[in-house]
């Protein structure tokens, strides 16, 4: 059994129904009334190969649910979950689904999706090691993703003006109507302008206390809705690295859009970006090569701090700075660099076109790369 989860409006019906046309299959929607009275009832097509449930997350009871169709019909039927909100079978209530299922998460385009030029990613080392040379139309393709955003409805009209009717009906939607159906929350106004708030936060330390200071809420209720945008995919933390030795905060986390397009400021929309796309290959690590990549950030207590640092087995493989055009060496990443041992170290221009090996800091191979040669080689 595979659970496909991710943004809403990011493809998984789409890529679902393309399933569908390959195999004998059956299409269950919980939002639909005809198609929730039959999985309550459990009378699911018995032909079918494959069954895709789609929404089935809302259903109370959808984990024991799931767990008896597996378990009855798992040996002869093939069985995709889609849902638009966190399938959290771990750390919440219910009967466990462990040792049942493959968890994918699908992302918005990436800018090699975009520029029709995905390469076979099979070893992690291949990355800062060998970088490719981007196709030609990289810059537009780039521009295009920055302007647009990476869901698929924005980015192909082409338009900034339907992007952004998309993007206002888009978080209007996603408060209304998913954390309406998935959380016991009763204040969506004051979520909703939340929600408004929070791209102002994206490239540095979120702060909760002046989130909940500007809503009038309490300190635990801010944080509690930020946890609520995170299930519902909408926003994602990432957690600092560093241990007391070199002087790293140990708690503040910084906050990222699934949907950079919502971030004004050019180089946060930037960092954005980048946050979202490498989040995409510790996903694609985990969910198809099997292997532990996380992603953190790196500040200390002086305000020292690095955008990006990749674990590998729990142990720093790969930094990466944001710059928004070619500058030198960042202060920052040299001072991190100077006092961790990481293998690669890479600081990407949006803009830039400087293309550099640096010499070595204490053992780390370090280069200046324009941010369409980076990209072109992940996932």
């Amino acid at each position: 059994m595979v659970l496909l989860v991710g943004p809403r409006q990011c493809g998984k019906t789409t890529l679902a129904r393309m399933f569908l046309q390959e195999t004998r299959g059956a299409y269950y929607n919980w939002d639909v009334d005809k198609h929730r009275a039959a999985l309550r009832a459990s009378e699911l097509d018995p032909d079918a190969l494959l069954w895709v449930f789609d929404e089935i997350h809302k259903y109370r009871s959808w984990r024991n649910w799931l767990k008896g169709q597996f378990d009855l019909n798992g040996k002869e039927k093939q069985i995709l979950v889609t849902g638009s909100a966190r399938l959290d079978v771990y750390h919440r209530g219910g009967d466990s689904l462990q040792g049942r299922f493959f968890l994918h998460r699908l992302h918005p385009l990436t800018f090699a999706e975009a520029n029709n030029h995905l390469l076979p990613l099979e070893k992690l080392d291949l990355i800062p090691d060998a970088p490719v040379v981007p196709p030609s139309g990289s810059d537009e393709a780039l521009s295009a993703l920055l302007k647009l955003g990476g869901f698929p409805e924005p980015f192909q009209s082409g338009s900034e003006r339907l992007a952004a009717r998309w993007r206002r009906s888009y978080g209007t939607t996603l408060v209304r109507q998913d954390v309406r159906d998935l959380e016991s929350v009763r204040d969506l106004d004051k979520i909703e302008l939340l929600f408004d708030r929070l791209p102002q936060c994206v490239g540095s330390v979120l702060s909760i206390n002046s989130l909940r200071e500007d809503l009038e809420v309490a300190f635990n209720t801010a944080r509690n809705w930020i946890s609520i945008l995170e299930r519902t995919y909408a926003v994602f933390r990432i957690p600092p690295f560093g241990s007391p030795k070199i002087k790293a905060v140990k708690k503040e986390q910084k906050l990222y859009f699934w949907d950079w397009s919502r971030v004004e400021d050019p180089a946060a929309r930037f960092e954005n970006l980048l946050a979202v796309h490498l989040l995409r290959l510790c996903h694609w690590a985990e969910d198809v090569l099997g292997e532990s990549l996380e992603l953190r950030y790196f500040r200390d207590v002086v305000g020292h701090e690095v955008d990006f640092v990749l674990l590998k087995g729990k142990k720093p493989w790969l930094v990466v700075e944001a710059k928004s055009s070619d500058q030198q060496l960042d202060t920052g990443l040299k001072y991190l660099l100077e006092r961790v041992r990481v293998p690669h170290a890479i600081q990407v221009a949006a803009f830039g076109k400087r293309d550099a090996v640096l010499p070595a800091i204490n053992g780390a191979k370090i280069r200046i790369m324009p941010a369409t040669r980076f990209l072109a080689q992940l996932a």
